[in-house]
């Protein structure tokens, strides 16, 4: 009995892709199992049949999930069970969201979720790039409306040679990473970073994705074909309009919201306001009835007008809502060393965007663990972007860290990692905070800016600065469209393109952009690519007028920081008896040490404080125990007491060498017992008087480093009278 449906491709290296449904899940809508080599995805999709009342957005919600047993592992910490998503599974499902939700009906409102599960793994093909196939041959075997087939690939590119859905091994390799997704005819998302690509670079990587793409999206039709041959998308009535009063919300307020668009008005706050009283005219001119029968879509109805009166002006008359040119930057002022606390601070503002970045440089105990189904290890560079809700003058609960904060933090962090100096050079963990303080567009790329700012005041050696810009798209049916720079929080929600690039003034380091309109051309993206590297130009002109140069050295309060490498049979020996010798140097030298064992069995220390004379003590310390020194006859050292006995004490002359301290050369005087002079755990200056030569026996004296008292001469018998 054949139980399913299965539809494969070749990628043309050896490798296959399959798609197969029927088998897996039957209760969901659609469900469908994607294989690559060893790497096997579940997805399945359930959207609910009637909507919410008054919802007029579509709730989707992606999730996506990378099991352990995937590759063999148990989930670590206390419940052994997987709990919240990680960052990199957050990041994932907004892969898929940015790819999936332009693609259904605008009236389409039930809620919908996807859910992919990363099921079996052999860790060499990374599943990232197959989950929006996925998705999408689920949506494609089910009765859920959505526009066309979509599908997300990966290209990379390693000496010059562009390579599809590259394996894990060869990612890290690649100076070009980027993962494109899109339908038969129209790009959709790109998210990629790179070492300083150009421009052109950038669109032969996104065509080389395309042309692969629509190979996968034909699979999921084939597929679909033939296990649903006769689909039929659901019925569904998720809106109630009213053209006519549609039309004539229009009619009434076209001409305001037009008039106050060509305003150029710079202040947000003082548009809308403007905006509003357009609206209330438009309510004014309702009849009660209208107003208490269609108050929700009129909301809806107004937008609209609002949107197509905006669009119309940046097309028509070549005006933006805040008055600039099309490729003018708002005005930027930056500042660095705001505060006197972090390792490195810097303000950066452009028009009404702002990031307050700190940096913070620490050791080896400060990196961040990764313990995920896939990738386990450590990462010595953590970046962090807030967006709390005073930035955009609202009230409203915090919840956690949000998807948006997440990727908007990867985004600038994949920007800046590219000019980092290498290990070798910046032994710190880094850690960049972004707190976005005022938001009006382009967040993310403020972050980028500010971090760049931060990392050189902080004294980071990076390779060169880096800016970022994102860049907006306004086009209409007849082809007429405006490339904008340096979008405005309102032109992104009007607008029908977010691209932001970040790059130095030799190429893009990272970027993401995601499509909101059918049929961008590849000379729209093309021009709007050069527009963009103009203005990343001019930011980065602006920045050097604050700073152009890294600090020579770090900030008086930095940690100051040693590396060196000890043979393998000395680590044992620094750490000690369950780690009482490391621990114990610690405490006493107040600072911070660790050691970690290299490929090549060395152990590598890495030794931290805030005090140089601290650290020169541990460093002299753990060297002595790594490269003890030999002691020689005649020379004088500083030794501890390491035990008593009747006839002397026991001093270790050097780190693995004691000699006896003979009770007769402890002082000039005599002594009854050796406690009246020492103790246990003394430090005391001694020299080396002789050396056995077969058993290597030390003899040491610390009377003769002390000053020799005078004799003194006996009194003459007085004569007997």
């Amino acid at each position: 009995m054949k139980l399913g449906f299965e539809k494969s491709i070749s990628l043309g290296d050896g490798r296959t892709i399959s798609i197969a449904t029927g088998k897996l899940a039957k209760q969901a809508h659609g469900s469908v199992e994607v294989r690559m080599g060893g790497t096997v995805i579940l997805a399945t999709v359930v959207s609910n049949y009637d909507a919410r009342p008054e919802m007029d957005f579509m709730p989707l919600t992606i999730d996506y999930r990378e099991k352990y047993a995937s590759t063999g592992r148990f989930p670590g910490g206390f419940l052994k069970r997987e709990a919240r998503p990680s960052d990199s599974e957050i990041l994932v499902m907004r892969l898929v969201d940015r790819a999936l939700r332009p693609l259904f009906p605008d009236d389409y409102h039930g809620d919908t979720q996807v859910m992919i599960q990363l099921v079996s793994s052999d860790k060499v093909d990374s599943p990232d790039a197959l989950a929006c196939l996925a998705a999408s041959a689920a949506l494609q075997v089910s009765d859920i409306p959505i526009a066309e087939a979509v599908s997300e690939v990966r290209i990379g590119r390693i000496d010059g040679k562009m390579i599809l859905n590259p394996t894990i091994e060869q990612i890290a390799a690649c100076d070009l990473d980027i993962i494109v997704a899109a339908t038969m005819d129209n790009i959709m998302m790109v998210e990629g970073e790179f070492k300083e690509v150009s421009e052109a670079d950038m669109l032969e990587a996104i065509k080389a994705a395309h042309g692969a793409i629509k190979v996968q999206c034909q699979l999921q039709l084939d597929l679909a074909a033939e296990a649903v041959p006769n689909r039929e998308i659901r019925e569904y009535s998720h809106e109630d309009h009213n053209e006519e009063l549609k039309a004539k919300i229009y009619d009434l307020g076209y001409q305001g919201c037009y008039d106050v668009a060509k305003q150029g008005l710079a202040d947000k706050h003082k548009r809308a306001e403007l905006f509003g009283a357009v609206k209330e005219q438009v309510m004014e001119a309702l009849s009660e009835e209208e107003k208490t029968e269609w108050a929700f879509q009129i909301k809806g109805y107004f937008k609209y007008t609002q949107k197509s009166a905006v669009r119309r002006v940046v097309l028509d008359e070549r005006i933006r809502l805040d008055g600039r040119d099309m490729n003018q930057i708002r005005p930027i002022w930056s500042e660095i060393d705001y505060l006197p606390g972090p390792h490195g601070s810097a303000v950066f503002t452009r028009g009404e965007t702002q990031s307050l970045t700190t940096i913070t440089l620490g050791n080896k105990m400060d990196r961040q663990l990764l313990d995920g189904a896939l990738f386990k290890g450590e990462s010595t560079f953590l970046l962090h972007y807030n967006f709390p809700p005073f930035s955009t003058g609202e009230a409203r609960p915090i919840r956690g860290v949000s998807r948006r904060e997440i990727g908007h933090g990867n985004l600038a962090l994949r920007a800046l990692k590219q000019v980092l100096p290498p290990a070798e050079d910046c032994p710190y963990t880094i850690r960049i905070v972004s707190d976005i303080l005022e938001s009006n567009g382009s967040s993310s790329m403020a972050t980028v800016c500010a971090g760049t700012l931060g990392l050189m005041d902080a004294g980071v050696q990076i390779t060169k600065p880096v800016s970022g810009i994102a860049m907006g798209l306004i086009a209409d049916d007849a082809g007429k469209y405006a490339v904008l720079s340096d979008i405005l929080g309102d032109e992104d929600h009007l607008g029908d393109m977010d691209f932001k690039v970040t790059g130095t003034t030799d190429g893009i380091t990272a970027c993401q952009m995601d499509i909101k309109v059918d049929g961008l051309s590849y000379q729209i993206l093309e021009e709007a690519l050069n527009q963009a590297r103009e203005g990343r130009l001019h930011i980065l002109g602006e920045m050097a007028k604050t700073m152009a140069n890294p600090r020579e050295d770090y900030k008086p309060h930095v940690p100051r920081m040693e590396s060196f490498v000890v043979p393998n049979e000395c680590i044992g020996a620094i750490i000690g008896p369950g780690g009482k010798v490391i621990q114990d140097i610690q405490k006493r030298t107040e600072t911070t040490i660790s050691i970690e064992e290299l490929e090549t069995g060395e152990g590598m220390v890495q030794i931290s404080s805030d005090n140089a004379e601290r650290m020169t003590a541990a460093v002299t310390e753990v060297k002595n125990i790594a490269f003890p020194p030999s002691a020689e006859v005649g020379e004088v050292y500083e030794g501890k007491v390491k035990s008593i006995m009747p006839y002397g004490a026991f001093v270790e002359v050097v780190p693995g060498t004691d000699g006896l301290l003979h009770i007769s050369e402890i002082e000039w005087s005599r002594l009854e017992k050796v406690e009246d002079a020492l103790k246990e755990g003394d430090v005391i200056k001694i020299k080396v008087l002789s050396k056995d030569p077969k058993t290597k026996k030390l003899k040491l004296s610390r009377k003769v480093l002390l000053p020799k008292p005078e004799r003194q001469e006996k009194p003459e018998a007085e004569n007997a009278g």
